[in-house]
């Protein structure tokens, strides 16, 4: 287990310029104070606007791109490890790159200082809609404002991360389009998360023709998908009704234990966990109520699951909030605390890297396919692709740390404005 002062250092050999001898790099985690994790981090929070996509490449760019911490390589076996591992990848990410930092107590203060800014928000923003709810104007202004921007965030951030981890491979790329095609077609993540890794596994082993009947066998699954969703009549939400009971805080922490340990393929995958323990079982709130709560977090820079804060204000109140919170992070912050040795063997064994490719190429794909469904949902009309367009340029062309904020306040004035 490595202390807090520990110094965590790996080498690539790179070819130098004039092709002679191999010229070692070295990536470093430099040690700093736990005060100076948890700003760090506290900082990463404020700026983690965009969803998981744009929050793993805000701190891909930092602590790997800029600070090399450690290596791109590594960087994306640690992402596909915790792709399969329940909890918000992002805020996952935090907790160990604190560890590497500063021991236990460095990972935990990275991922409370990651949290802390979308949790304290969402927590105003449920007050806020218990006192007020949605009809003020100037709010429904802002928040249309800042969609299509949110949009320009996540587009940014699937090409600046599928650009690291397809890296010119063929296999990759088709992966990651049969796994976008999986995405759209609701396939089971966990699934297509698998057949990623195993066919890029055999075919880095030379085994290219088991490959090949893997990736066919694959695309007939799909194709049995398609067919069997144009006979599906879709489960409309019933968006009337009131809710009229109150959870328990005890109910409250098992529904987000429960749901934290059940997030495998990331925070998009709670939603039907607790959407059926607070509409359809508990019957604390709407289903209307609950996809207002899933809306407003997509505008905060936090996690998308901190939208578990806003059910458990409608369910319990402030203290809900709190319960309900502390227990769907809880799972996120053990698997790195507990178990940091076991998952740094498993990133740093090579038989595992092929595997660990493929699923990061599957990953691509699936967020890619998500992006595609956020922006026809959200960039329709003139104001909104002016938004969204502008967002885009200023995302692609400045290099600032604050152009996430920027963009989204931007967006948000011109909502005020002008919607």
């Amino acid at each position: 287990m490595p202390s807090p002062n520990a110094f965590a250092k790996c080498w690539i050999a790179r070819a130098n310029p004039l092709h002679t001898k191999p010229v070692a790099v070295e990536f470093e985690i430099p040690h700093q104070t736990l005060t100076g994790i948890f700003i760090r981090f506290l900082r990463f929070g404020f700026l983690a606007w965009g969803g998981p996509v744009a929050q793993i490449a805000m701190i891909r760019q930092e602590l790997v791109d800029e600070e090399k911490w450690i290596s791109p390589e590594k960087f994306n076996r640690v992402l596909s490890v915790y792709q399969v591992l329940p909890g918000p990848e992002a805020h996952e990410l935090c907790v160990y790159f604190g560890w590497l930092a500063g021991g236990r107590p460095g990972a935990l203060l990275a991922g409370l200082g990651f949290m802390l800014p979308g949790f304290l928000l969402m927590l105003a923003l449920s007050w806020f809609y218990v006192r007020y709810g949605l009809g003020s104007l100037l709010f429904q202004s802002v928040f249309m404002g800042m969609q299509p921007a949110v949009a320009a965030l996540i587009v940014r951030a699937v090409h600046r991360i599928g650009s690291h981890a397809l890296h010119k491979d063929a296999w990759l790329w088709v992966i990651a389009l049969l796994a976008g095609i999986a995405q759209l077609l609701k396939g089971n993540f966990l699934v297509t998360l698998l057949a990623a890794g195993v066919i890029y596994t055999l075919a880095q082993r030379k085994q290219k023709n088991l490959a090949l009947i893997l990736m066919a066998g694959f695309a007939v699954w799909l194709t049995f998908i398609g067919f069997s969703q144009i006979r599906t009549v879709q489960d409309v939400p019933d968006a009337t009704g009131a809710a009229t009971k109150t959870a328990s805080l005890l109910t409250l922490f098992w529904s987000g234990l429960k749901s934290g340990l059940l997030t495998f393929g990331g925070a998009y995958t709670v939603i039907p966990f607790l959407r059926q323990d607070a509409v359809q079982v508990g019957g604390w709130m709407t289903d209307a109520q609950f996809l207002d709560g899933l809306a407003l977090s997509g505008l905060l820079p936090a996690p998308l699951i901190i939208f578990s804060t806003f059910v458990g204000y409608i369910g319990g109140g402030p203290l809900g909030a709190i319960i309900i919170t502390i227990a769907i992070f809880a799972p996120a912050f053990a698997f790195t605390t507990v178990g940091h040795d076991t998952l740094e063997r498993l990133v740093n064994h090579r038989s595992a890297h092929a595997f660990l490719d493929g699923v990061t190429a599957g990953v691509v794909g699936l967020i890619g396919a998500t992006a595609l469904g956020i922006l026809s949902a959200t960039v329709t009309g003139l104001h909104a692709w002016i938004i969204f367009s502008m967002a885009v340029i200023a995302l692609f062309v400045s290099k600032s740390k604050w152009i996430v904020a920027a963009v989204v306040i931007a967006a948000g004035l011109y909502g005020m404005i002008f919607l």
